[in-house]
């Protein structure tokens, strides 16, 4: 297929360590809401076969709610295709099934996955919380620090590994897991990447390159049998899922459930240094911590893009489509279209409604996003009560991904007064 002269890329996940293409992205909205987009090699990742470009909110929510047109099972739903080898094993996952095979064992999972299980780590998430912004100040050079380092990634990582049931001696492996399989794209984040035979590097998501953690994952739920507790991995163990099934979980919730407050906790942070004006009606009472976050996710999103695959022959916003063909809907510029969002450059921390899709939308719709809003609540409303206005103190690094809205470095200062 052809690219049209004027049609921007946003494939390559160099430009995302840059900054979110928001006028890339603006441009597709406003002249090619569905563009092809070639897939060269990149960085040594193979060349693809190309996908179509989904960037208006109303066709981003469209593909999300249609099952039967957009599959998760047909290609799963990373832009690049997986090895024809790995698809079986790849659609294991409730992540990469389509209704009705995906509700069976999305249930099965929110049994274990309750908002009351979750609300009952509330007070150990503000003691966390507290903790790692005093210890931020503490060790804080020439009054700043490294966010990402000194509070965020860990917790984020600690948050979820309470929630698991997962042993104190064991948690940083989860956070290498996790460093492998996201950050993968980008050569300062991700370990060097292991060969195939043929010399290219092999996907982290790869079965070859999961079985560290599959064999975890087992481990794990026999004890967890043996010695059940109030946890999440103790619902899965007695939960009757077969050992595939297990395995699969225990993935995506260790990825999925990580790197999704991962990304977003300092991204929202970023934001709030960026417009000290709104962090002091938010620290002032003027704005609720709940409506905050969620126009905080609007404007950093911690998924950038998921992959469907077209199931017939079709148009979407008047472009032909193919059976066969990806479809690839972009997160962060449906929550900035300005169809749906009035001004949607500015951070407006008491926007109502806000309908953004930063946790996707339709039968996909992330099952941890009520633990994330409470992470990422919790966190906001500490940083108000203990912490200066947030000011940047050097410059922040992006991940390189077109995946992941990642922010692997951000100096803020940390101290003085609370602001």
């Amino acid at each position: 297929m052809d690219h049209a002269a004027d049609v921007p890329d946003v494939f390559d996940p160099r430009i995302y360590a840059v900054g979110v293409p928001h006028e890339r992205y603006r441009l597709l909205r406003d002249r090619h809401p569905v563009a092809w987009q070639p897939e060269p090699e990149i960085t040594g990742w193979p060349a693809g076969p190309g996908f179509w470009a989904v960037t208006r909110h109303a066709d981003v929510v469209r593909v999300l709610r249609d099952h039967r047109r957009y599959s998760s099972w047909l290609g799963a739903t990373q832009i690049r295709d997986p090895d024809p080898a790995d698809l079986p094993f790849l659609r294991r996952t409730m992540l990469n099934q389509d209704p009705p095979d995906h509700g069976g064992l999305r249930r099965l999972v929110a049994r274990a996955f309750t908002p009351a299980r979750v609300d009952a780590f509330a007070g150990r998430v503000r003691d966390r919380a507290r903790t790692l912004l005093a210890g931020a100040r503490e060790h804080a050079e020439d009054g700043s620090a490294d966010l990402v380092r000194t509070v965020t990634d860990e917790y984020a990582l600690l948050n979820l590994t309470d929630l698991l049931g997962v042993p104190p001696a064991d948690r940083a492996l989860l956070l290498e897991w996790t460093v492998r399989i996201i950050g993968y794209q980008d050569p300062d984040d991700a370990p060097e990447p292991l060969l195939g035979p043929d010399g290219k590097p092999l996907n982290p998501r790869s079965p070859a390159l999961l079985g560290e953690m599959f064999a975890y994952a087992r481990e794990l739920a026999a004890h967890k049998s043996r010695h059940p507790g109030d946890d999440v991995m103790t619902a899965l163990a007695t939960a009757g899922l077969d050992p595939a099934e297990l395995e699969m979980f225990f993935f995506l919730l260790t990825v999925a459930g990580n790197d999704t407050v991962r990304s977003a906790a300092p991204g929202g942070l970023l934001a709030l240094a960026r417009d000290p004006d709104a962090y002091r009606r938010l620290a002032a009472g003027q704005h609720s911590a709940a409506g905050a976050v969620d126009e905080l996710l609007r404007v950093h999103p911690p998924v950038l893009s998921f992959r469907r695959t077209a199931a017939v022959d079709h148009e979407l916003a008047g472009q032909p489509v193919r059976a066969g063909d990806k479809i690839v809907v972009f997160h962060a510029s449906a929550n900035h279209d300005e169809r749906v969002f009035t001004d949607p450059d500015r951070l407006d921390l008491g926007r109502t409604p806000n309908p953004h899709v930063s946790f996707g939308d339709g039968p996909h719709v992330c099952l941890g996003a009520h633990f994330a809003r409470l992470q990422l609540r919790t966190l906001y409303e500490e940083w108000c009560a203990a912490m200066p206005v947030p000011e940047l103190a050097g410059r922040p690094r992006r991940l390189v991904s077109n995946f992941i809205n990642g922010i692997t470095r951000l100096p803020l200062r940390v101290s003085g007064p609370a602001g």
